[in-house]
């Protein structure tokens, strides 16, 4: 065990509108230096979670500490920054006068032409942030959030409107930032992303967790693999009727299984069809994401995720739903 407080320990998180949880008890647990992914469908709950997290937002029951303090504390010390989609920029100042305005409310804060370079800017100094384009814009509040160069940044679709060269960069950065020690947690509608980038996933539907594992260890919560093949005239029917088959697609000549019995697909297609191409493959992160996150999903508090139960292993158990 260790006494080093964690980034961030979410306990019973509970935040209503009206008739409306938006968050529903969440509990969550990041230890210094891990990249979270937090991800969920439109309405989850994710950004009240992360606006109570940051302190715009107080909670209707349980707790939000952020290294052992509270969200107030954490950014008064300039340990906690956040990259948000919108708001927050003035048009007709430059991009660097926009970081030099920012940087006078730190007590220390890092070198305007340092974060510039850091967000990939530096040659965007003198324009005006009313003609920078989306993604600049996001640059621009990376470049706001490292000025105090904080502990834990928090990210909410931190790459919209930037083009592929620029989202790889901005990731580029980002993991750097990370094996320096940073902690990250960033929520994205880019699940490629999230499997690329992150240490750790973490779903939640209707205002709570309902997995919390590696991108590997969340892949294996969708059930079943995919069987692909070359099939001319597949019989559609008949393929759908196999042991474990869930759905059949079938495309022009190739065809698309998904099953919870590869092996028995395989078989069949090799040995009693003239299948060739025959190639099986694991479930994405698409699959489980929209098969903990549907309607249909279920969000009880029997069904066991992939969380560890101690903190040397940086989470807590966790249930589907808790």
């Amino acid at each position: 065990m260790t006494d080093t407080p964690l980034a961030v320990e979410l306990a019973g998180l509970t935040k209503t509108f009206g008739p409306v949880t938006a968050v529903d008890g969440l509990n969550l647990r990041i230890a210094p230096g891990e990249v979270v992914a937090f991800l969920g469908p439109n309405g989850a709950g994710k950004t009240t979670t992360v606006d109570m997290l940051l302190g715009l937002a107080r909670p209707d029951a349980g707790s939000v500490r952020l290294f052992g303090g509270t969200p107030a504390d954490a950014v008064r010390h300039g340990r906690v920054a956040a990259v948000m989609q919108t708001g927050g920029l003035l048009k007709d100042l430059t991009v660097a006068e926009t970081v030099r305005m920012t940087a006078h409310f730190y007590g220390q804060a890092r070198p305007v032409g340092e974060v510039l370079a850091r967000a990939g800017i530096a040659d965007l100094a003198d324009r005006p942030v009313g003609k920078c384009s989306g993604g600049q814009q996001q640059r621009l509040r990376f470049a706001l959030a490292l000025l105090p160069d904080p502990d834990l940044m928090v990210l909410d679709e931190p790459t919209t409107g930037m083009d592929v060269e620029g989202r790889r960069e901005f990731w580029q950065a980002i993991r750097a930032d990370a094996r320096a020690g940073r902690t990250i947690l960033f929520a994205t509608h880019y699940l490629d992303e999230a499997d690329a980038y992150a240490d750790r996933i973490v779903l939640v539907r209707q205002g709570r967790v309902v997995a919390d594992g590696t991108t590997a260890e969340i892949k294996n919560l969708a059930a079943g693999r995919i069987v692909r093949a070359t099939l001319p005239g597949a019989d559609q029917a008949v393929l759908a009727a196999l042991p474990g088959v869930r759905t059949v697609e079938v495309r022009g000549d190739a065809v698309l299984i998904r099953t919870d019995d590869s092996d028995e697909v395989a078989r069949h297609l090799l040995t009693r069809t003239a299948a060739r191409d025959v190639e099986i493959t694991s479930r994405n992160l698409e699959d489980a994401f929209l098969a903990l996150t549907t309607d249909s999903a279920p969000v009880d508090a029997d069904t066991p995720t992939t969380g560890r139960a101690d903190t040397t292993d940086r989470r807590t158990a966790q249930t589907l739903g808790a």
